[in-house]
């Protein structure tokens, strides 16, 4: 009895392999058939970023994830039904398995070796795609050509400020530590105005909004606003540039380079005094500007301040206090009465002046330096 309940039992094992292994052949392709299905579906709804190649490739690698564990839950199931019957045959003996441990152990152990592999793969192919982005990325990119168009000389110091007016004539104005703000003819390169009304170095120069009137601030801890009267002169007709060598070039700006010292403001005409003098600051003016309209001004100190001014009567209107340290810059918004001030301190403000009753303040904090 016990030598044919035997080989019943080997019987009935290998007709159930063989069901179950035909079962996961079925269930296999009727899944890869799905999912292909499923893959197109993806590739034609979902917006991606990346291109198709490597969506394809994402798809069919993590596609071969999925059919490596679900064949590792077959073979799972047949493990459990194998233990199952050696269960039985050793149950006169009274000895069985803990089919949980010997299954879990034997999946876990396909599964690491499995997904180990899948995943090496899937970082392989992962960083060759995107290496050939990265490359044609540096193929199509071509380097920026730069030159030089107009130089403009007659400062003897640093320059800290560029700005260019906002109405006719439209000239370019400069401010300088050598105690000067300078106006040019941006076509020319030809120096028009040379102001000298400060003590110190001029740190920021921005025009008047419609009327050609600049404003300069200046480490003599004051802001001067000026009138300036200037006549373009007329571009004289040059020959081609970009068909002369580099040395014609040479030759062309040494003979044009004025006498002496290289000073191309030396014969500027020369405004010596401001309209107005807006002094209220205790420390080095940094910064100045205009707000819209140009019937104020604001200015930004290092004695830690901005003040609002009135333009015409030279008064304080506001004084703008809570930053710990030095300002470092301000600037006005174009069309409403805002006014943005940045410090040492690591912060900048917002100040809202578009309420004459009330003016509020936002404190913008994110910088650590």
């Amino acid at each position: 009895m016990p030598i044919e309940s035997g080989s019943c039992a080997s019987a009935r094992q290998a007709k159930q392999k063989r069901k179950s292994h035909s079962l996961s052949i079925r269930r296999t392709n009727s899944s890869e058939q799905e999912r292909a299905g499923l893959q197109r579906d993806m590739l034609e709804g979902q917006d991606s970023k990346l291109p198709s190649s490597v969506r394809n490739t994402l798809l069919e690698l993590f596609g071969q994830i999925e059919r490596e564990f679900e064949n590792l839950y077959i073979e799972n199931l047949e493990l459990r039904r194998e233990i199952d019957t050696l269960n039985e045959r050793l149950a006169a003996e009274g000895q069985t398995i803990d089919g949980a441990e010997l299954s879990k152990g034997q999946l876990k152990t396909k599964a690491s070796h499995s997904t180990s592999q899948l995943s090496q793969k899937l970082k392989t192919t992962y960083k060759a795609s995107t290496s050939k982005i990265v490359s044609s990325f540096k193929t199509t990119t071509s380097r920026a050509i730069c030159q030089l168009v107009k130089e403009y000389v007659g400062h003897r110091d640093g320059i800290w400020d560029v700005s260019v007016a906002k109405t006719q004539p439209v000239v370019l104005g400069t401010a300088s530590a050598d105690h000067t703000a300078l106006l040019w003819s941006i076509e020319t390169g030809k120096c028009l105005v040379k102001y000298v009304g400060h003590v110190g170095s001029v740190n920021s120069i921005k025009f008047h909004p419609t009327e050609q009137v600049a404003l300069t601030a200046s480490g003599d801890q004051t802001a001067h606003i000026w009138r300036y009267i200037v006549q373009l002169p007329t571009p004289q007709p040059t020959a081609d540039c970009n068909q002369m060598s580099g040395e014609d070039e040479v030759e062309f700006s040494d003979k044009d380079e004025p006498d002496g010292d290289g000073d191309g403001s030396s014969d500027c005409p020369t405004v010596r005094a401001p309209l107005t003098s807006l002094k209220s600051h205790q420390g080095v003016v940094i910064a100045a500007d205009w707000l819209v309209g140009g019937k104020q001004a604001v200015t930004a100190s290092w004695d830690r301040t901005a003040n609002l001014y009135d333009v015409e009567t030279s008064e304080l209107v506001h004084s703008l206090t809570g930053h710990d340290q030095e300002l470092t810059h301000c600037c006005t918004h174009p069309t409403q009465r805002l006014v943005v001030t940045s410090s040492r301190d690591t912060t900048f403000r917002l100040w809202d002046f578009r309420d004459p009753s009330i003016h509020s303040v936002n404190v913008f904090q994110g910088h650590t330096e």
